[in-house]
């Protein structure tokens, strides 16, 4: 519905897309000639998240959640080890999943979240815990539209549907708490959104306001420490005007673009 989103993977000389279709969910391609070299799964589109490595069990895993399922693939045939069914309303599969340990988590606005626990001897997961209600607004755990959660620790960091930043014990799902500090200040708006980069013990948190925030995230609660306005919101979401482009991080600056402009930003100390 909203184009392709999830960004390819290079696994050794494979590049593998999520290209969508009936047996072509996934497919690798040589990265040097462009030719095929398998093709896997079958869904009704292949929704927005990017697929991912987890070493576990002794092998290398190809998580490819789509839709319709978490899925496990051996990244050099295709060969599929296990596949968790999990229907994500408008395809909204966004947030990539995440590992901390044997957790694997995937969070989504309408369907909530699902923690599979993989197994340890052998490629196989198990659902430890879902969300059964799926709602948009009444959540129980954590519906994601865009933040890609953080994991640390035994517990999680993310934004729910409506710009709640929440911390959830990972290994129940159970609420610790949540604010709307980082993300539109006290109320809740429908797709609120902040995103979440870990830095030393410190979190960037740049929201859709265009604000970067420096934050510590744990257990105990949201700390902010500082907060700067980068870039003016040009996009249109839900009657309001937003910024939903993901920082990138490099060399101690921060990269941002909205509609309009594209600006680098100096994160270096000064004396």
């Amino acid at each position: 519905m909203w184009g392709w989103a999830g960004h390819p993977i290079l696994v050794g000389n494979k590049l593998i897309c999520l290209a969508g279709g009936q047996g072509t969910t996934a497919v690798a391609f040589d990265k040097d000639s462009g030719k095929e070299v398998w093709r896997a799964l079958s869904a009704k589109e292949p929704g927005y998240s990017s697929p991912s490595i987890s070493d576990t069990a002794g092998k290398r895993q190809l998580i490819v959640w789509h839709p319709e399922a978490i899925n496990s693939l051996n990244p050099d045939t295709g060969e599929v080890y296990w596949s968790e069914p999990f229907v994500c309303k408008m395809g909204m599969t966004i947030a990539t999943p995440r590992q901390m340990n044997d957790l694997l988590l995937v969070t989504s606005f309408y369907s909530g979240s699902d923690m599979l626990r993989l197994d340890k001897s052998r490629p196989a997961a198990t659902s430890l815990w879902r969300t059964q209600k799926p709602s948009e607004k009444d959540t129980t755990h954590l519906n994601a539209v865009l933040c890609t959660p953080f994991l640390e620790d035994g517990y999680i960091y993310g934004v729910c549907s409506y710009g709640q930043l929440r911390c959830l014990k990972a290994e129940t799902g159970e609420r610790v708490w949540e604010t709307f500090q980082a993300t539109t200040g006290r109320e809740p708006v429908r797709w609120a959104n902040a995103f979440l980069v870990k830095n030393g013990n410190r979190f960037f948190l740049e929201n859709e306001k265009g604000d970067l925030i420096i934050a510590k995230l744990s257990p105990k609660g949201y700390e902010e420490i500082s907060r700067a306005h980068l870039l003016e919101p040009t996009g249109t979401a839900a009657g309001r005007d937003v910024v939903w482009s993901h920082p990138a991080f490099a060399n101690r600056h921060m990269y941002a673009r909205n509609d309009k402009e594209i600006i680098c930003v100096d994160l270096a100390s000064r004396k």
